[in-house]
């Protein structure tokens, strides 16, 4: 059960780690992870937490601000909520694909993952062939980090919350993500970018989250050679407006501590941008 688990939430490092194209620049951001959220009618601050999803223990931090601020908030808030049974189970359902990969496939594309696969996993189209895309996709990605002791930003944070007592909830369902990212691109496009996942940017995307510098990490996650900009559209902007929509409910209720991907942090479309649009004062917590 907690492979599937890892395994889903490697989905979303794995399209954290797509290159996608910024068409404009929005101000230049402060270099922190963590953001608070008030004004415009809120009794209480709520908090943003940029995640990478996963990374090596030894690369593993939550620094005490972030820890300061998790415990002053009443909800963790998800991409999706991980501590919910019901999610588990839709989990488990699509992780294994609608059709073997032998038919979703054609030949030239079974080669290439074939290829693929034998060069990052050691494994074959054969072994998993009754999986989806995403699931094998994930399973690649995780290699890239080259360590077998992975830390999960979530599962951390699912950890903490329920020690202490406070409600989860997830910004969207594991349908709902599953569908946006299936959606999101070709299996030409998703085969590309697995030929393009190394190592080496892995080990660049870790680096730069490191630095907590939000501008440095959406420039990272910009380069057309990955993808169209339909697709940014699709995984990153229009997700972004999703959850905005949802937050002011949230946030009038309690101070929430929303723990999403870092992506979705930077750019004009970005959750920091479009709050501020929206009215209210986001700032960085830079100690």
């Amino acid at each position: 059960m907690k492979k599937i688990v890892k395994l889903f939430i490697v989905f979303a490092i794995t399209f954290f780690s797509i290159k996608v194209q910024a068409q404009s620049r929005s101000q230049k951001l402060e270099n922190s992870l963590l953001w608070e959220v008030s004004g415009n009618g809120l009794s209480k601050p709520s908090y943003l937490y940029g995640t990478i999803h996963m990374i090596c223990s030894s690369d593993y931090f939550l620094t005490d601000k972030t820890k300061k601020a998790f415990e002053s908030s009443e909800k963790l808030m998800l991409e999706i909520n991980f501590s919910d049974p019901k999610e588990m189970s839709e989990m488990r359902q699509l992780a294994m694909g609608k059709e073997p990969l032998s038919k979703k496939l054609n030949p030239e594309q079974l080669t290439k993952l074939n290829a693929i696969l034998k060069k990052t996993t050691g494994m074959t189209v054969q072994q998993v062939d009754s999986f989806s895309l995403l699931t094998v996709m994930s399973l690649i990605s995780m290699k890239t980090f080259g360590c077998l002791d992975l830390k999960f930003y979530e599962m951390e944070f699912i950890e903490q919350a329920k020690k202490r007592n406070i409600e989860i909830g997830g910004l969207e369902s594991v349908k709902e993500q599953f569908g946006i990212l299936e959606n999101a691109y070709t299996n030409d496009e998703m085969i590309a970018m697995l030929e393009e996942s190394t190592s080496d940017e892995t080990s660049k995307l870790v680096s730069t989250y490191k630095t907590e510098n939000i501008d440095s990490l959406y420039e990272v996650t910009t380069d057309e050679k990955f993808t169209s900009q339909k697709t940014k559209k699709i995984i990153l902007d229009e997700r972004n407006l999703n959850w905005v929509k949802k937050m002011p409910e949230l946030m009038k209720k309690q101070s929430i501590f929303f723990a999403i991907g870092s992506a979705h942090l930077g750019g004009d479309f970005g959750v920091i941008n479009l709050l501020r649009k929206a009215g209210y004062t986001v700032k960085p917590i830079l100690n």
